[in-house]
């Protein structure tokens, strides 16, 4: 992969409409950015981006550096790469035999762009949107992310008074089935804009090169400058995560001609007809 020079950072002339969230981008990060609504960043310059499910993307987490910038958005998980890293990720997927299988895993790359997150506010902690799957730690199974923070193992709870939750008023903030707009007042502050809007889960750092916290094919065995993340790794565990996800999902769906799905449609089995 060739490196490339970073984009000059651009002065804001008198004239210029000020949009602060293009302009966090381009001056203190460097970044090419495009105005509009939302602002869009374009990749292939200094970082291509891997989209892959949310519930998939959590799991490979541990094979960034902690300043790898990730985002999400809806259920799905964008980690900032290398770039070129997006040419490579066909050959890449053929070479740990994933190849033949379709995956819901795709690489923006050259011409490409992606929503903007909103620049996170110092002190904000930057929360998972409800409903965002999440791996549990140490289990195969998944939860559903809680509002803010990194995931906490479930303690026992303490008791509660008889009758207690049994109508929607008598249920805490965060319960889960809360009224909706307890739900949505629950938890602190976090930096999220519009429900499906793109958001940061690990922001970038300005005044902080970006290049050094991706992960890159030069980094395969160790092997990176500074201490890359190998990017091999990650997208063999972003691919097996995927298939997980995929055989669950089918799993989960009920067969044509099961028993309970004849039950619903009214075409009972013989035996329980005659």
């Amino acid at each position: 992969m060739v490196p490339t020079v970073p984009v000059p950072r651009r002065p804001f002339g008198p004239g210029d409409p000020v949009d602060p969230v293009h302009q966090w981008y381009e001056n203190e990060l460097g970044w090419t950015a495009v105005p509009g609504s939302p602002v869009r960043l374009v990749t292939g310059l200094r970082f291509d981006v891997l989209e892959v499910p949310a519930e998939a993307g959590f799991a490979a987490l541990r094979h960034l550096a902690p300043v790898s910038p990730v985002a999400l958005q809806g259920d799905r998980m964008r980690l900032l790469v290398a770039a070129g890293s997006a040419e490579e990720l066909p050959g890449l997927l053929d070479w740990l035999e994933w190849g033949s299988l379709a995956l819901d895993l795709t690489a923006i790359g050259a011409d490409g762009s992606i929503e903007a997150p909103p620049p996170p506010d110092p002190g904000v902690p930057v929360a998972p949107e409800r409903g965002t799957v999440e791996p549990e730690r140490d289990r195969g199974a998944a939860s559903v992310a809680p509002d803010f923070g990194a995931p906490v193992s479930p303690g026992p709870r303490p008791p509660r008074p008889a009758g207690f939750g049994d109508l929607p008023e008598d249920r805490p903030e965060g319960h889960p089935r809360a009224r909706p707009a307890d739900r949505l007042a629950a938890g602190p502050k976090t930096q999220r804009g519009p429900r499906g809007a793109a958001r940061w889960l690990r922001p970038p750092e300005p005044g902080r090169e970006v290049e050094p916290a991706l992960p890159t094919l030069s980094a395969l065995g160790g092997g990176g400058v500074g201490g890359a993340p190998d990017l091999v790794r990650l997208v063999q565990t972003m691919a097996t995560q995927c298939h997980r996800v995929r055989l669950r999902r089918a799993c989960a769906q009920p067969l044509a001609f099961s028993y309970s799905s004849r039950m619903v449609a009214g075409t009972r089995p013989r035996s329980l007809t005659s």
